[in-house]
């Protein structure tokens, strides 16, 4: 997905875990579950859990590239396990953003049916959520 938005607007959206809720399909940062949370960005290490409906999911930092990569694993999810993310962000030559969010994981054999589609659905409602409040975010000219 293309965004508008320059690679410094879109990364400090992602860094920081309190501006999840405002973009993504995540209904909120659940910070008593949460490890290591910093305000101006989130570090390797973190452990940044969201809770969407009932479910709190959460997501360990594995790799942080200044506004270009990061990278997570899952710290705990009920629905699925071994959940590797990557989130890579690629200047345009118009000052814009390409944002390429993907991952894989694995999960029982009942939910192999269900989670794909699911999953798809779900996270091309976040990138497209980023994309679009980064564009709200830019700077007026």
């Amino acid at each position: 997905m293309t965004t508008s938005a320059s690679p410094e607007t879109v990364w400090k959206l992602l860094v920081d875990a309190a501006s999840w809720p405002l973009w993504s399909k995540v209904d909120s940062l659940d910070t008593t579950r949460s490890v290591g949370l910093n305000p101006g960005g989130d570090g390797v290490g973190v452990v940044r859990a969201f809770r969407t409906g009932r479910v709190v999911s959460g997501e360990r930092l594995t790799e942080k590239v200044e506004r270009r990569l990061l990278a997570y694993e899952d710290a705990f999810n009920s629905s699925i396990h071994n959940y590797h993310a990557r989130i890579e962000l690629k200047p345009t030559a118009s000052s814009g953003t390409v944002i390429h969010w993907y991952g894989k994981y694995e999960t029982s054999w009942l939910l192999r049916w269900i989670m794909p589609r699911y999953l798809q659905k779900f996270m091309q409602g976040m990138v497209e959520g980023l994309a679009r409040y980064a564009e709200e975010c830019m700077p007026a000219e």
